[in-house]
């Protein structure tokens, strides 16, 4: 069944504690490459704006970057957070990076800020009122990257420039949009898993055929982290619930070191809100994380995962998505 999904990354660039944010960059430039010899179809890059743990913020600018050190997974946005921008400078962005890499760019598009509303506020004063234009947005750029010669604005970089675009949500309302405009569907369940079904069965149903698709298309994010035992994979796994800790509590900080699990971590776990967050999260040995991924395809019936991650050494994390990649391609 594995053999059929289509697997993928969704990197956060998320900051070790004691390493750079260059040190960072470098980090998701090799587990790219490591991913586009483990066959991963796309790796793309998140945006979230004033949190210290993680570097993804200019998010076109390293698309770039990714894109110029691979030669041919396809690299994107998971997502550009459309009110924050200009619908004419994403286009001019993704239209000259189409230009750059030819068949290798996706633009995922979603409504959220990616930060605190103070900040949302400070990145466009304006945003609330475009997080309520957010279809008219897409449609905007839809316009730059068609023939727009009689059109008075042009994005002359971004006309004719194959790029899809990918509608990205974390509830129902995107589903939606996404079903009515035809195009494909990335949900974030990796982390808002509560509105997944709901959203699917909601695009599954309302799905109308376009010039970018003829059937509908979903992607599910989840959350793995594999090891060669399931008590490997639980101690590497504390890193990821001190950050969600952090999230939670407000109280963020860069990436720590695993511990071993502990009766305090533990009780942690059984944490309302931590038992929603983590409802995707995959962790253990090739045979575990197998089990719960053939479940959620099962369930779900989507034609791609998307795999984000929160580890701290960096071995640990090729090795994960080393194991995952195995998984997919078993019979």
């Amino acid at each position: 069944m594995l053999k059929n999904i289509k697997y993928s990354i969704l990197e956060l660039a998320s900051i070790a504690y004691g390493n750079t944010i260059n040190n960072t960059f470098e980090r998701s430039l090799d587990l790219a490459q490591q991913a586009e010899e483990l066959g991963y179809t796309r790796f793309w890059l998140a945006e979230h704006h004033n949190m210290i743990s993680i570097a993804s913020s200019a998010t076109s600018v390293l698309i770039g970057y990714i894109a110029g050190g691979t030669k041919k997974i396809r690299v994107g946005s998971g997502g550009i957070m459309l009110p924050n921008h200009s619908p004419l400078i994403v286009a001019e962005q993704f239209g000259t990076l189409g230009n750059l890499y030819p068949e290798r760019i996706d633009l995922g598009l979603g409504r959220a800020p990616g930060t605190d509303q103070v900040t949302a506020q400070a990145i466009r004063p304006e945003r609330m009122q475009a997080v309520y234009q957010f279809p008219d947005a897409v449609s905007q750029i839809q316009q730059y990257f068609s023939d727009n010669r009689g059109a008075r604005v042009r994005v002359n970089v971004a006309e004719g420039v194959n790029v899809p675009i990918y509608i990205l949500g974390s509830s129902t309302d995107s589903a939606y949009l996404a079903a009515k405009a035809g195009l494909p569907y990335a949900f974030a369940s990796h982390f808002a898993p509560t509105h997944l079904f709901e959203a699917l069965n909601i695009y599954y149903n309302q799905f109308q055929p376009s010039e970018y698709l003829d059937e509908p298309y979903t992607i599910a994010g989840i959350n793995v982290i594999a090891a060669d035992t399931d008590q490997e994979a639980e101690r590497i796994s504390t890193t990821m619930m001190r950050m969600l800790l952090g999230v939670l509590t407000n109280n963020i900080d860069y990436m720590q070191p695993p511990i071993e699990m502990s009766p305090e971590m533990r009780e942690l776990q059984q944490n309302e809100a931590f038992q929603r967050m983590l409802t995707y999260a995959f962790v253990g040995s090739k045979d575990t994380v197998k089990r719960k991924t053939e479940e959620f395809i099962k369930q779900t019936s989507v034609n791609e995962v998307i795999v984000g991650s929160h580890m701290f050494h960096h071995e640990d994390r090729i090795n994960s998505y080393r194991i995952f990649a195995e998984i997919m391609n078993e019979n």
